[in-house]
């Protein structure tokens, strides 16, 4: 794919922006969280404290001889990148390999007594056991009494927002526009609807907990209602971006709605018995983890992405990755940076970080003066894409 003349890969080396704070102090902080976390050993605290300054203040470094995955990393662009600063390549790649890197100071693919062991478990459990998760699921039971069309459109925003999801499902009782449809950028819900014609979803997964509950209740309603035949659920092989969802994170997402009450339990059996019949599979592509665009995607993957009705791509991550991590103009129509796609396409995302597409020059304007550039990256505007 050619690089758009007017859309620079986006860095991490200007002091004070977005991508420079997520290396330059969301990832310290990430790092004395996960110490705390565990009981780890002397060595693993050793080595997490040694990825601290190197992320900070070294340069970045192959992985191990012994890591299986390392002529891979090479292939993404760890032989291009080796020996150059963390903040000097795209913030896309230093990003993603930060928590490859997070992951080998932990032993987390290491033999022994804490490889596989989620570092980020705690934080994931504590969120889905959190008071608030019983509130959201709550909510399920009057918007059951609605006309099926409100309850699809409440339980799309409910995704969409993920763990603002209690408000979208309140969406089919508010009269009139609710703050969280005039908090849409851009809101093609219509057009994505449409696509819903009995066929095969792919949804790309983002977060786990009470991210991923809306788009598992989501997936329900489109299978019970017949509005799609099968979906395909795409999370990723392993922990990744703290909080993204793994297929462990799907059984715990379960478990918690069967274990509720009223219409939350009732769409967790059904989901469990749409796992156990084949119409809910869950793909663990390695090229999930990747830290690189879609534009990249290897031939299997395609494949997948093509036989499907309709693509669903969820979160900022998946976003950055489906358009490419640039500062595109925002008024650049969203179908070109995802021409490539080898079937149609949306994306479903709370904006929290700088790239954006498919706005147009009024909305842009509007954002600018009333927030400055912090409506980018604030989490408190959403957007709904669609290329057909």
């Amino acid at each position: 794919m050619s690089e758009p003349a007017d859309a620079p890969v986006i860095l991490s080396d200007e002091p004070g922006s977005f991508p420079w704070s997520v290396l330059a102090e969301r990832h310290p902080a990430l790092v004395r969280k996960v110490r705390d976390a565990f009981p780890y050993a002397p060595e693993q605290h050793r080595a997490l404290d040694a990825l601290l300054k190197n992320a900070t203040e070294g340069v970045i470094e192959p992985l191990g001889e012994r890591a299986a995955d390392r002529e891979q990393w090479e292939r993404w662009g760890g032989e291009e990148y080796a020996g150059r600063s963390w903040f000097d390549v795209p913030f896309l790649w230093s990003e993603s390999y930060f928590y490859r890197q997070l992951l080998e100071a932990v032993g987390y693919f290491t033999p022994g007594p804490w490889k596989g062991i989620d570092p980020f478990r705690p934080l994931k459990l504590a969120e889905l056991s959190a008071p608030e998760a019983d509130e959201e699921l709550a909510a399920l039971d009057p918007l059951a009494e609605r006309p099926v069309e409100e309850r699809e459109e409440a339980l799309l925003h409910g995704s969409l927002w993920g763990n603002r999801a209690d408000l979208g499902f309140r969406l089919a009782a508010a009269d009139g526009e609710s703050d969280i449809v005039a908090e849409l950028v851009a809101n093609e819900g219509e057009s994505l609807r449409s696509l819903f014609a009995g066929g095969t979803l792919c949804l790309v997964a983002d977060n786990s907990g009470r991210e991923l509950i809306p788009d598992l209740l989501l997936i329900d309603h489109l299978l019970h209602h017949r509005r799609i035949g099968r979906a395909l659920l795409h999370v990723k092989p392993y922990p990744y971006y703290v909080s993204d969802a793994t297929t462990a994170d799907v059984v715990d997402a379960l478990r918690h709605l069967t274990g509720a009450k009223g219409a939350a339990a009732e769409s967790g059996l059904r989901l469990w018995a749409a796992m156990t019949d084949g119409r809910l599979t869950v793909r663990a592509h390695p090229f999930s983890c990747a830290p690189l665009p879609y534009a990249d995607m290897p031939d299997d993957l395609r494949r997948e992405f093509a036989e499907a009705d309709v693509t669903l791509m969820k979160g900022d991550l998946n976003y950055r990755r489906l358009v490419g991590d640039r500062r595109y103009p925002a008024t650049t129509p969203f179908a070109e940076p995802t021409a490539y796609f080898p079937g149609p396409v949306a994306a479903l995302r709370t904006l929290k970080s700088d790239v954006i597409v498919g706005l147009d020059a009024r909305t842009e304007a509007a954002l600018d003066a009333a927030e400055g550039g912090r409506w980018r990256t604030s989490g408190t505007h959403a957007l709904i894409q669609v290329r057909a």
